[in-house]
């Protein structure tokens, strides 16, 4: 089964650089050799579920280690039999 996730980190901290947490959670997401979708307001990636799902426990909790405050996530199934 293919997921689509869609998650933000917060705080957010305004222009510039990325704040850590956001760059933590994508970097789980590379490490696990995805292509997440990664922009300045939040992280979208697809992919087998088998995957996914682990990586998006790394990506909770490595966020957070890294001073999230605040998860956003959204998972869908992609799939017909749904």
């Amino acid at each position: 089964m293919m997921l689509r996730a869609e998650f933000t980190t917060e705080p957010f901290e305004g222009e510039g650089e990325p704040p850590a947490h956001a760059l933590a959670a994508r970097d789980c997401l590379l490490a696990a050799d995805l292509e997440p979708d990664f922009g300045p307001l939040g992280t979208a990636i697809t992919a087998d579920r088998e995957r996914l799902l682990p990586a998006l426990a790394e990506v909770l909790d490595k966020a957070l280690a890294a001073g999230a405050n605040r998860i956003t996530l959204q998972v869908t199934a992609e799939d017909d039999r749904v």
